[in-house]
């Protein structure tokens, strides 16, 4: 049983009792303490925003930023009342500027040792804790790059732990516990629909995220990242074989593994040429190398949101999607 299953188990089974103050957690092995319910928490990044918006807590959100998708259609309404900070990094002074009582990321990049808007240090200061997700701290480490490098292939549990630290955080740990029931049911789900379709066992995968440049090797996704995960947890072999979270490799050593299907990320960011998803599927057409793929040939290109290439909660539903399209290619054992 892995430290974040067994983490995940304890926090279930006190999910119902109430969150007892003041709550003392370690988030990327700093220690902070919650001295009551937080009344106003800025959300950095898609992902804990999108899991406070899950968990009932809109109205705790008082400024959010770092988006690369549009919000979930279900919560439309509730983020347009939402001060959007930064579609990017926001800085520090635009966070503290909420006066909030809990500052909380998906990414240590974001508030860590180097933290693009600070440290725990410089919250620690004026009284603010905070917390960063399991899912970057856990079997990651973040010393080389922004993305970082996974020592150990993602977990969901990890991204269950969150939300349960999250909930009992806010002393909502009911909600939370149904949140997370609903993911794992429709995990579950995904395995099982791919099971039923007996896929072959020699399914090759890539997924690709973006190329600061076209014509230079693009970022494609690591063996232990969500997608890792994803193909892992289908039977699908990943031509990547790197432990970092997002490697440049090259299109023609790309095409040596052979890949049954391509993922592209689909995302409204527009900070690098490809991270249109009409750029990419038009590279991918033209390019002399991509266009004699198998998988581009026979048009076998899955579509992404880039966000659900992250640990979040839409990493399940990508999940679904992913099983989905496979069931529409033809990929006969």
């Amino acid at each position: 049983m892995t430290t974040a299953i067994a983490a995940s188990l304890c926090l279930g089974q006190t999910a119902l009792a109430a969150t007892e103050y003041p709550l003392t957690l370690s988030s990327c092995g700093h220690e902070i303490t919650v001295e009551r319910p937080p009344e106003r928490v800025v959300s950095v990044g898609q992902a804990t925003t999108e899991i406070l918006y899950l968990l009932g807590l809109s109205e705790k959100v008082v400024g959010t930023a770092l988006w690369v998708n549009p919000v979930l259609d279900r919560f439309t309404e509730v983020d347009a009342d939402v001060t959007r900070l930064s579609n990017n990094a926001p800085s520090y002074e635009s966070v503290v500027g909420q006066h909030p009582d809990l500052v909380v990321t998906a990414y240590q990049w974001m508030i860590g040792p180097q933290g693009a808007v600070g440290t725990p240090e410089m919250f620690d200061d004026i009284a603010i804790p905070s917390w960063v997700m399991p899912t970057d701290c856990v079997g990651k480490h973040n010393r080389n790059s922004l993305d970082g490098t996974r020592t150990t292939p993602f977990d969901p549990e990890l991204l269950y732990d969150g939300i349960a630290t999250l909930a009992r955080i806010f002393d909502v740990s009911a909600r939370g516990d149904e949140v997370i029931a609903d993911l794992r049911a429709r995990e579950e789900a995904a395995k099982e629909r791919a099971r039923a379709m007996a896929l072959p066992k020699d399914i090759r995968g890539v997924f690709w995220y973006s190329s600061a440049d076209l014509a230079i090797a693009p970022y494609v996704a690591g063996a232990n990242g969500v997608p890792g995960w994803m193909m892992a947890t289908l039977g699908i072999t990943n031509v990547i074989a790197s432990e970092e979270e997002w490697p440049t490799v090259g299109w023609e050593t790309i095409a040596r593994g052979h890949p049954s299907f391509i993922a592209a990320a689909r995302m409204d960011r527009r900070r690098l040429p490809a991270d249109d998803i009409t750029v990419k599927r038009e590279f991918l057409d033209t390019d002399p190398v991509t266009r004699e793929m198998p998988a581009v040939r026979n048009d076998r290109i899955v579509e992404i949101d880039a966000h659900a290439m992250d640990p979040s909660i839409r990493a399940i539903f990508a999940l679904e999607r992913l099983t989905d399209r496979l069931a529409d290619f033809e990929l006969s054992p």
